[in-house]
């Protein structure tokens, strides 16, 4: 297969806003320079999300200010409301995202308002952010399975897809938010989204709680999917399942494809030194298979 595939590197938010230890704003920095060393397309820095409710993601406006942009790397920052927009916009940010739910059990407790009500929340943001010549990208969770409500019809994921790009969304990134998804609820995921939104404009976000991420992304991929969403080391965690990993390993990812013969341009010797420094940084040991091995075999 000589298909090339991109990946959004989720591990500086969304894997350090679920992470328990503390990370320094120098250590967040470090991490982002160091997976500016791998040739990854995009990495998401933090977002601008009120501190009362994403204590860790406080320092976010200082780690993009500091971090070096390299051309053709984007560095997306999220920003749920229009005061978020607005800190975006102070510091420069040239890509933004946005988030709704598939689930209205999730959307109320996670955001206390129904997936209509966000969604016409963010109808602002994406205007602003348009109309300043931003790019949007959208995040859709529990689409595979919800902790309140279980399984997620397909068809409800896919109408708030659908809304998502009317808005100018120019993805739309299906999360699997408490991995308990499979390859064939994956399939039938994508076939229903694509019936309303273009394939080259969905993404997938795979968490890797059952050990089901890299499956669900190969379905995916057989789909047509070719943009993928992971997190170096498996940072992160999911909140609704203690223990669990968090999204899946970039370097699983990464693993998997080149030795599959899908171009990446991603450097796995980097992408290593990268996984080395995450664990160090939230104190504890590499949690992937593919970094514990090839970290190993580095050593040895």
């Amino acid at each position: 297969m000589t298909d090339r595939f991109r990946i959004v590197e989720m591990g500086p938010r969304d894997g350090l806003q679920n992470e328990k230890a503390e990370v320094s704003t120098e250590d967040k920095i470090h991490l982002i320079h160091l997976l500016n060393q791998t040739g990854l397309p995009a990495i998401e820095v933090g977002s601008f999300v009120s501190p009362k409710w994403v204590p860790k993601m406080a320092d976010s406006g200082q780690v993009f200010d500091r971090i070096e942009k390299l051309p053709g790397v984007s560095y997306p920052m999220l920003t749920p409301n229009m005061k978020g927009l607005g800190a975006a916009l102070d510091h420069g940010v040239q890509e933004v995202a946005v988030f709704a739910a598939a689930s209205e059990s999730f959307s109320q407790r996670n955001i206390n308002c129904s997936i209509a009500e966000s969604i016409d929340r963010f109808a602002a943001v994406c205007e602003g952010a348009l109309s300043a010549g931003l790019k949007v990208r959208g995040y859709i969770s529990c689409v595979l399975g919800c902790p309140y409500e279980g399984k997620i019809a397909p068809d409800a994921v896919a109408a708030v897809a659908e809304r998502l790009v009317q808005l100018g969304c120019y993805e739309v990134s299906l999360g699997d938010t408490i991995g308990t998804g499979t390859p064939v609820e994956t399939r039938a995921l994508i076939q229903a989204v694509s019936q309303k939104v273009p394939m080259a404009q969905i993404a997938g976000h795979f968490h890797d709680t059952y050990g089901q991420a890299l499956a669900n992304i190969w379905a995916a991929l057989a789909c047509g999917i070719r943009t993928f969403d992971s997190s170096v080391g498996g940072l992160g965690g999911c909140p609704y399942a203690k223990g669990a990993t968090g999204n899946v390993a970039t370097e699983d990812v990464v693993y998997s494809f080149m030795q599959s013969g899908i171009e990446t341009g991603i450097d796995m010797e980097r992408l290593l030194d990268a996984v080395q420094f995450s664990a160090k940084m939230v104190r504890r040991d590499v949690s992937s298979r593919v970094g514990r091995a090839l970290l190993t075999k580095r050593a040895g």
